[in-house]
């Protein structure tokens, strides 16, 4: 895990050959003008092709809470790693762009914080400032991008040129114990609900609990009362249940209650890195028999472990925390120490602040580790339950797919081993939107209930 709230990868500026006009449809590929990332010209054409063709969706994309505003701009070709035209470059069809609320308690001299009184109203301001970027960029560029509320809609803004945006939100701690949000949220377009982030929450475990929180492995047993509450509710609502971050138990028992099939937004296999927040095979075969998806998430320190220079560094930073040498990757990529729920916020601070700054340094991953993830995911639990996720804003980014306009690479590394253009569709959108089809036609309106 790469440093919340602040890791901002950075996108290397490529002129602008291609730029976002009024009309709806998309401008033609310059095919003199990408680098070359290493596939064979044939491999790059058939790439570029089949991204004009397919639609093409990434599941879990953040947005900055700077975005729309001055060098964030929506149709600016900035540093972040989403806007419409670097979604214009890729031939991105469409994205779940999450409405997450998690106030920043990582930086500063002072940092990091306990939650206070007033962190779930901050988390509740940061779900709206997110929401009002998107409804803004839907407002200024309306011959550009929309809201797709069900799959028909994806589809018919795909055929219109136009990005489709799907509202997705992450982490049930911002909505307290209210679980008429989930209702509220379902009426602004929300369409997809992971209950768990760092952190465990009323709702339901997390695969990475704070000990800085007073936090403890499994303190729930699971679910609580009104996660399970909240998982009929999201069934009745047609919004997709979302199982990534939570604890193993966590998942199990949404599996167990939900009728209707389960994504997994943004994970990796934990073959690929073993360690509590990638799915296990047994995570990986609930979620396929719910009639679910994996989307495997192209996140460089879930795909492949730390190198041992970045472990030299880390056990060197613990000696100096009276912190024995590191035990597992999980404590590696977190401070999740149980002593650590008797330090101070001082030395909290200073320990995490070290830590994800050692993390910065480590080598990215690469197209072709996202790639056995991928394969791995497939032969695990079939080609009909593997989607893409990027985490993109968030820390995701890998080398060849560091941004939205890179997408065509992914295509490329996917052909490059052998898949079919059919197969890759499925993978690029199509089981997911089968998983959203089949979460729409369960929803119970409210006076059935």
């Amino acid at each position: 895990m790469t440093k919340p709230r602040s890791k901002k990868a950075l996108y290397i500026g490529l002129p602008l050959a291609l730029a976002i006009g009024a009309g709806a449809g998309f401008l033609a590929w310059d095919h003199g003008f990408w680098d070359n990332p290493g596939y064979p010209a044939k491999v790059m054409k058939q790439a570029t092709d089949l991204q004009e063709r397919i639609i093409s969706f990434d599941s879990h994309i953040t947005l900055p809470l700077e975005f729309g505003t001055h060098n964030h701009e929506a149709d600016k070709d900035g540093a972040d790693q989403f806007d419409l035209v670097k979604a214009n470059r890729g031939r991105l069809s469409g994205a779940a762009l999450t409405v997450f609320g998690w106030p920043e308690i990582w930086n500063g001299p002072n940092a990091p914080h306990r939650p206070t009184a007033g962190f779930i109203d901050e988390a509740r301001n940061q779900q709206e400032v997110r929401y009002k970027a998107i409804s803004g960029m839907v407002r200024d560029f309306p011959n550009q991008v929309a809201i797709a509320y069900t799959p028909d809609d994806m589809r018919r803004l795909h055929g219109e040129g136009k990005f489709a945006i799907f509202i997705s939100m992450l982490n049930a701690y911002p909505l307290g114990n209210d679980l008429n949000q989930l209702d509220l949220w379902a009426a602004r377009g929300m369409r997809m609900f992971g209950f768990s982030y760092i952190g465990n929450n009323d709702w339901a475990d997390s695969s990475r609990p704070l000990p800085f929180f007073n936090d403890t492995p499994d303190a729930l047993d699971g679910l609580s009362d009104i996660g399970k509450q909240a998982v009929h509710r999201l069934n009745d609502l047609g919004v997709i249940i979302d199982v990534s971050q939570m604890s193993a138990k966590a998942l199990q028992q949404v599996a167990q209650l939900s009728r209707t099939p389960l994504v997994a937004s943004h994970s990796a296999p934990r073959a690929s890195v073993d360690i509590p927040r990638n799915l296990s095979d047994k995570d990986m075969q609930l979620i396929k028999d719910t009639g679910g998806v994996v989307q495997v998430v192209g996140f460089s320190q879930y795909l492949r472990p730390l190198s041992q220079p970045t472990q030299d560094k880390l056990n060197a930073l613990r000696a100096r925390f009276d912190l024995p040498p590191l035990p597992n990757l999980a404590m590696a990529l977190m401070p999740g120490d149980p002593i650590i729920t008797a330090w101070s916020e001082q030395k909290f601070g200073q320990y995490a602040s070290g830590l994800y700054a050692i993390l910065e340094g480590e080598p990215k991953a690469t197209l072709k580790d996202l790639g056995d993830a991928i394969d791995y995911t497939v032969r695990k639990i079939g080609i009909d339950h593997v989607g893409i996720a990027s985490d993109f804003n968030e820390g995701g980014g890998v080398k060849g797919w560091d941004n939205v306009g890179e997408a065509r690479n992914v295509t490329a590394e996917l052909i490059s081993r052998g898949y079919s253009e059919a197969d890759i569709a499925k993978l690029w959108g199509g089981n997911f939107l089968r998983v959203w089809e089949q979460t729409q036609k369960a929803a119970r309106p409210v006076a059935s209930r």
